[in-house]
Formats: C-alpha cells, structure tokens, sequence
C-alpha cells in the first residue's frame, strides 16, 4: 500500500478547464490567486481570494518562507474554506503582465502543509469561462473548513540543504538546480530588494514563463520534457527550482510535479534569503 506521501505524488497539480469545471460542480473548495481588483471585476461563484503573502513571512530576508506557525497557517486556511477532504482549484491569470506564478505557489504551499489534492487551472480565469463556468460580482462570505495541517518536505528544500548538495554532488545523484526568473535577473538585476545580484554557481536558466504559451496555457508535455532534456534532466533527476522568494520557482515545480517528475523541489527562501547571507556561505555567479 502506498503512504499518503507517495499517494501525493501521483495527483494532478496542473487541471484543465473542463477538469476544473467537474470540480467545481462537485463541490470544490476554488481559491482565485489573481489581484484583488481582478477578483472584484468578476469571479467563479464562491471562488474566495487569496494572496500568497498572507501565508508567508514579512520580514526581510525571509519574505518567502510559509509562517512558521503552523496553527496560524492552519487557521488561515480554514477561514478560506479549506478541508482535507475537499479537493482545491486555484484559479491564475498566466496572461497578466505582472503575473509571477502565484496559482502555482498556491498550489505547492497546500501540498507542503499536507493537502492531498490541490491543483491550479491550465489557462486560468479565461480558461474557465470559456468553458462555460459562471461568474458573479461583488463579495462573498467563506465557509469555515476544517484543514488539518500534516507537512511535507517533498516538495521543498531549504539553505542549509542546498548548500550541503552544492558542496557535495554525486556523479549519480547531482543536483540539478533551476532558476526560474528572467534574463536580466539571471544576469545580476536585482529588481525586487535582492542583497546581492547574480545566481547560485551551476545553476540552469530557465525562465518559468518559457513554459506558458501566448494564451496562457502550459506548452504540450513533449515540448517541456525536450526543455528539460536540454539540461539532462530526466523524470527521476533531483532538481531544486528557486527565484527570488520561491514563488515563480513553485509554479515551476508544480508543473514538473504534474508531468511527472518524482524529486523536484522549491526552495522558499530563494534569492531573498540567499542573497542576504554571507558570500563564502552563499555565493553568486
């Protein structure tokens, strides 16, 4: 019999429209990622808002790290409808400019603190209408759930774990590690308050919305799989996906999770955390 753990492995963390749809009509608990005023202009019926930072730390460099209070974590989930027992649908605009993955980091946060089905909409809001799934205006009031935090590590790796893998890589088991911000920043740009610019030594560039066609819907899996196979990485690779606080790298690592990938790990802290500490202990390329 296969633990909850490897029962998890095995779930979509990517739906389609219809998918969702199905979902939806079966009593889904739909959490809706995209901004505020997006939300307000129009939303799927009981589709609550939500914001990645509630979750996370506020204080520099920690922005990316989940609360560490699990008890608040959990709290807070509750009062956005969540149970264990419901599955989730998390709705994203991928065509939005300013769009940074937030479904996906959604997504990955619910699996880390133990939700055994939890998926974002390929396509987004868009998707969703187009596949005919209503919408409404104006505020509505969440049902309380009763989600019972059990964490994770699967999906997540942390800075003493990353700098343990980078000072001891194993011809067999070498880490691959994946950033998943733009160019610029790859290159040194530090746009967002890093400490300092560059990237982890022996890092791969992959831009996470090289995964997105122009529509907003994730390339077919064949042309992602030929992506990845560039950098040798196969299904069974241990990759670690990191950014600047571990949000475009968990959407990252969703979409690998879901194609089936069986080590693929976000690292939270990121460039945040990363960047702020000691060059000898951190360096940057």
């Amino acid at each position: 019999m296969n633990s909850p753990a490897q029962d998890s492995r095995n779930q979509q963390w990517v739906v389609s429209a219809a998918q969702a749809k199905q979902r939806i009509e079966q009593g889904a608990t739909i959490l809706d990622s995209r901004t505020y005023l997006e939300w307000l202009m129009g939303h799927v019926p009981a589709a609550v808002h939500v914001n990645w930072k509630h979750f996370s730390q506020q204080q520099s460099p920690d922005k990316g790290k989940l609360l560490e209070n699990l008890e608040i974590l959990e709290q807070k989930l509750r009062n956005l409808s969540v149970t264990n027992t419901k599955p989730v649908v998390v709705i994203g605009n991928p065509t939005h400019p300013w769009h940074f993955g937030e479904e996906g980091r959604i997504v990955w946060m619910l699996r880390t603190l133990g939700h055994p089905s939890a998926a974002f909409v390929d396509g987004g809001y868009t998707a969703l209408t187009q596949a005919g799934v209503p919408t409404t205006l104006g505020l509505n009031q969440p049902i309380a759930g009763d989600f019972v935090v059990k964490p994770t590590a699967l999906w997540s790796i942390q800075r003493d774990e990353l700098q343990a893998h980078l000072s001891v890589q194993s011809a067999s088991k070498k880490l691959i590690v994946i950033d998943t911000r733009s160019p610029r920043e790859f290159a040194g740009s530090t746009p967002y308050g890093e400490q300092r610019g560059g990237h982890i030594p022996g890092a791969v560039h992959f831009y996470f919305k090289d995964l997105i066609d122009t529509k907003g819907y994730l390339l077919p899996r064949n042309q992602i799989i030929d992506k990845l196979n560039r950098f040798e990485i196969k299904l069974d690779t241990p990759i670690a996906t990191y950014c600047t606080g571990g949000v475009r790298s968990a959407f990252f690592a969703a979409v690998l999770a879901d194609l089936g990938f069986t080590n693929v790990k976000n690292y939270p802290g990121s460039m945040w955390e990363w960047s702020a500490a000691a060059p000898s202990s951190c360096p940057l390329e």
